[in-house]
């Protein structure tokens, strides 16, 4: 693959499981200097095998949906690399939703989570990315990337994932807003929403309903669940240079199963 980042720094967040953890594996594989950062410490240090406090790979445990949480990440990756040139916001949630009812509809936590934390961490990301350049007076090029990772639910309109659906549209919008409002600091701003990938979770899903796979596939024109590489390598190809006249996109990756019409179908 030619979407070189080697050299490069990486912040990944929802990084210790699914498409997160793919992403920052993989951009280490790429040569890049990857932070993996999630709440969850222990899946992290299992995943990582156990602490890191040298080398590319490190990691940062906590609450993204703080702001104290996110200076602190920022600085760890400052400490450990002294720059971040790519941010991968991967840092998501999916709960299935009550739409009549307010204390379950789930929307307040799911913009909090899937709107406002990767909105959060890139502004803050940005500003770093803006005092890089100046100081190493850097006047042509982009000087950094941020993908957000978004969904087809995005598209769809099933009630039982209302607040998946309007947090990440919210999302994809916030993306073509803020690609506009750091296009002048030569900042990148790109999605990637996926349909069904098969990460951990869907895999739990699978075993526990044995018809989801037929009805996934059924609703997939190219008749099968994508596999978290095929997600990683348009998520690789947008963080480099490769992709440096591309900004404010939403590409999606979902084997053609928007470009059909049926609402009810579930996108994982």
């Amino acid at each position: 693959m030619s979407f070189s980042i080697s050299g490069k720094t990486a912040i990944v967040t929802g990084a210790a499981n699914g498409v997160g953890l793919a992403v920052g594996r993989h951009f280490a594989q790429a040569g890049a200097n990857v932070m993996f950062a999630d709440m969850d410490e222990k899946k992290l240090m299992e995943e990582l095998d156990g602490p890191l406090d040298s080398g590319p790979i490190r990691y940062f445990a906590g609450d993204l949906r703080k702001r104290l949480t996110i200076a602190n990440l920022l600085s760890a990756t400052i400490d450990a690399f002294d720059r971040v040139d790519i941010l991968v916001n991967g840092s998501r949630q999916v709960i299935t939703s009550e739409p009549l009812n307010p204390s379950a509809d789930g929307m307040i936590s799911l913009i909090d989570q899937n709107l406002m934390t990767p909105l959060r961490v890139s502004q803050a990301v940005a500003k770093r990315m803006i005092k890089q350049a100046e100081a190493e007076g850097n006047q042509e090029g982009c000087i950094g990337s941020i993908v957000n990772l978004s969904s087809i639910a995005a598209q769809r309109a099933n009630p039982n994932l209302m607040a998946l659906s309007v947090s990440t549209a919210a999302l994809d919008q916030m993306t073509r807003s803020f690609a506009i409002a750091v296009a002048p600091s030569r900042i990148r701003v790109n999605s990637v929403a996926f349909g069904s990938v098969m990460s951990a979770s869907l895999k739990t899903a699978l075993k526990e309903d044995m018809d989801l796979r037929d009805q996934i596939t059924a609703h997939t024109p190219l008749g099968r669940i994508a596999s978290a590489s095929e997600v990683v390598e348009a998520v690789q190809f947008l963080a480099s240079d490769s992709g440096s006249f591309m900004t404010g996109q939403v590409v999606t990756l979902d084997g053609g199963r928007t470009l059909l019409d049926p609402v009810a179908a579930l996108a994982h």
